[in-house]
Order: structure tokens, then C-alpha cells, then sequence
């Protein structure tokens, strides 16, 4: 038998934790940043920026904590909402044109209370 085909020896431990699940160890339990106690205690900004962008206006919110997908999804409905383009990236949300207002009003909704507006 050359040395390729030869099985290989484990210990007594590790063959019993392959063939038994209760021998497993345990999956670690996933945090969620979606709760909204935390909310009161972040501190978002809403600003008007118009640098290099040839003149034109954006809503930039800053100051999330949350995960990547949530920022998403909010800046999906930002966008809806104002009935608009943007992006969110880089824990940003950037909504086209000025709607600060009604982008403070629907934070503040979802639990943000510490939300203002800030620049321009």
C-alpha cells in the first residue's frame, strides 16, 4: 500500500465527534443590530452636499450603526419614498436632490430620535 492510499490515524476523541451530533460544537449565536432599543442612542445626520457633483444636490445620511442589508433595505425605501435615485454604501445612504425633511421625519418613525440635520 504506498502512503497515499494509507488512512490516516485520529484519536479516540475526534472519531467520536464525527458520527455523533450531540458531540458538535455549538454554532455561534448571530447578533442582530435590527433592535430598536439601540436606535434612541445612535446619532444620524442629515446633510445637503453638493461637492463633486457638478452643482447638484444630494441627501447624504450619515452616523448608522447597523448591518450592510438593513442600510440597504432603508435606503431602498428612502429612495421610494422620495421618489428619487441614490445608493447606499460604506454604511452611507445618499438620496438624489434635497429631501432632508422627509428623510428626518421617516427616521424619526422608525425609532431614531436622534436624528438632525446638519450642513447646508
Amino acid at each position: 500500500m504506498s502512503k497515499k492510499n494509507k488512512p490516516q490515524a485520529i484519536s479516540w476523541d475526534a472519531f467520536q465527534s464525527l458520527g455523533n451530533p450531540d458531540n458538535a460544537p455549538d454554532d455561534p449565536a448571530e447578533e442582530t443590530k435590527t433592535d430598536v432599543s439601540h436606535r434612541r442612542h445612535q446619532k444620524i445626520r442629515v446633510l445637503l452636499d453638493k461637492k463633486r457633483r457638478g452643482g447638484k444636490a444630494i441627501t447624504l445620511v450619515t452616523g448608522l450603526d447597523e448591518t450592510d442589508d438593513y442600510i440597504s433595505e432603508l435606503g431602498k425605501t428612502l429612495k421610494k419614498m422620495c421618489g428619487v435615485g441614490g445608493s447606499a454604501k460604506n454604511g452611507e445612504i445618499i438620496v438624489q436632490g434635497d429631501h432632508r425633511d422627509k428623510v428626518i421625519d421617516y427616521l424619526i418613525q422608525q425609532g431614531y430620535t436622534d436624528c438632525k440635520k446638519s450642513g447646508g
